[in-house]
């Protein structure tokens, strides 16, 4: 890809992510004013706001028409991807074809960028080259995970993220909402968990969490922007927050001290207490009525004080829970097992005959056909991970040494930990989905996701300068084809929209890798 500027000096290539073609046209359209013509109010009033963000003066008259039409034709030659679109620019005005509403809000989001790159950030004309733009997604999955236990970041906050991945075209806000250190999501069953053990966070943070009516609106709002809340409630480790509430989660049957630190791994819950079942199926029925979208994540990760066979059977019981309350079930990589687990008998009979994969002789896969694993950790060995994916499992890669937005930029950054690593800008733009995992089909591979743990930020922008510019590293990982991808494009597609990030008041790191 390259820069290409029309006569009156209008940046017509600055869209991140990398779309699968531009071709620049002749003229310039000025859209100091403009008037939307869209299927709906809503998708009117989001295409309004999107662009009157950029200055531009949105009116029911007297603009330049910027029409967003339904069309089964649009989008590149080949795709069949309901996101897809196409984005007309004459000197007349501007048009957004897509399929589907996804489409033409993605439409627009490339219509804000060019008329962002035509201002700069000391408010320039408000022009686009002519331009004409095919577009569509390389994978259906292209999100952020966010954790609000270490540190809690609220509504306000929440409804920000939206927007920032948003507009990189990402389409799923994965929140971590349970931990050692709190609860994050009101549960109508069992009120304490959020009464007990929302006050607090790391180092004796304030801490918080969503009402019922909070995460609703939380997500419909992020609904009408096209993007799908996903919850996590994390079990069996990672499970403090909730033996502090109930103690009768605890062999003792008392309940463990509340807790501000960072180590990971010392809790866990019991399989065969009497309480544990009904508590696990209380809280995911709970979670799943009140979540609109398809998917609840159950965790799964860094169990690290339970033997093989009862981490087997929590594997099997969430996901049989949170598929009889309709929903797909989600987990972090270890839900794969591993190619020496002992799994006992009593598990064995558990797991349903399509999910019992014995071609190699090494006992049964513990994950159903369509359920999502989210790999983070590439040191272990990735053959359970294939043969999950041979049993029908899907897989959204996070791979912490490129896309852990938590990870320091470099050894002085004072921000962030460093366990995988340091990422810098480039780590989390140079790498392929399709070969992080040896031996994975890359049909198994349903999409990406950045990851951002927040025990060491404490506020917006603490969160929001770990994220950028990395996180439109992640979205073009996610959304554009290899061969579209170039990082010395990239690095001055990012210079271009960082005017955006200072006039709008977004904070971000200043990675020496760009020419700023």
């Amino acid at each position: 890809m390259t820069t290409v500027s029309s006569g009156a000096g209008v940046v017509a290539d600055a869209v991140i992510p990398a779309p699968v073609d531009l071709e620049p046209g002749e003229g310039v359209l000025d859209l100091t004013a403009v008037t939307i013509d869209a299927p709906d109010d809503v998708t009117a009033r989001l295409a309004g706001e999107l662009l009157a963000a950029s200055g531009a003066a949105v009116g029911p008259r007297d603009g330049v028409p910027v029409v967003l039409t339904q069309d089964p034709a649009a989008g590149p030659a080949g795709s069949e991807s309901p996101e897809r679109y196409t984005l007309t620019v004459t000197a007349d005005g501007a048009t957004v074809a897509a399929p589907e509403r996804a489409g033409l809000l993605h439409g627009v989001r490339t219509l804000r960028q060019l008329l962002n790159a035509g201002r700069g950030e000391a408010g320039g004309a408000l022009e686009v080259g002519a331009v004409v733009v095919r577009d569509a997604p390389r994978y259906p999955w292209r999100g952020l995970s966010l954790d609000v236990v270490r540190h809690w970041f609220g509504p306000e906050d929440l409804r920000a993220v939206v927007d920032l991945v948003g507009s990189y075209k990402m389409n799923r806000l994965h929140l971590h909402l349970s931990d050692d250190q709190g609860w994050r999501l009101d549960i109508p069953s069992r009120p304490a968990l959020t009464k007990l053990s929302s006050q607090g966070a790391v180092s004796g943070a304030p801490g918080g969490f969503l009402s019922t009516d909070e995460y609703r609106e939380l997500q419909e709002y992020a609904a009408e922007r096209e993007i799908v809340i996903v919850p996590e409630i994390d079990v069996p480790g990672h499970v403090n927050a909730a033996t502090h509430a109930y103690g009768e989660l605890m062999p003792s049957g008392e309940a463990t001290e509340a807790y501000d630190g960072i180590e990971v791994g010392f809790s866990k819950l019991h399989f065969d207490l009497p309480a544990t079942e009904p508590f696990l199926r209380d809280v995911f029925t709970d979670v799943a009525r009140m979540t609109l979208g398809p998917w609840v994540h159950f965790g799964g990760d860094e169990v690290l004080m339970m033997e093989a066979d009862e981490f087997g059977r929590f594997v099997v019981l969430c996901q049989e829970l949170i598929a009889e309350a309709g929903k797909t079930p989600v987990a972090w990589q270890e839900a794969a097992g591993s190619v020496d687990d002992s799994v006992d008998d009593s598990v064995d009979d558990s797991v349903d005959d399509s999910v019992d994969d014995r071609a190699d002789g090494e006992g049964p896969v513990l994950v159903r056909p369509g359920t999502l694993l989210q790999y983070w950790d590439t040191r272990p060995d990735p053959a359970p991970l294939v043969r999950a994916a041979r049993a029908g499992a899907k897989f959204v890669l996070s791979p912490a040494d490129r896309a852990y937005l938590d990870m320091k930029y470099t050894p002085e950054h004072p921000l962030g930990l460093h366990w995988a690593g340091f990422v810098e800008l480039r780590d989390s733009y140079d790498w392929d989905p399709a070969t992080v995992i040896d031996g994975l089909p890359e049909s198994a591979v349903e999409g990406v996701s950045a990851a951002v743990w927040t025990e060491t930020m404490l506020n917006r922008d603490d969160l929001f300068s770990m994220l950028l510019p990395r996180l439109a590293a992640v979205a073009e990982t996610a959304w554009s084809r290899p061969e579209a991808k170039d990082w010395a494009s990239f690095r001055d597609r990012v210079a271009i929209e960082a005017a955006t990030w200072r006039r709008e008041g977004s904070t971000y790191h200043p990675t020496p890798q760009i020419d700023w």
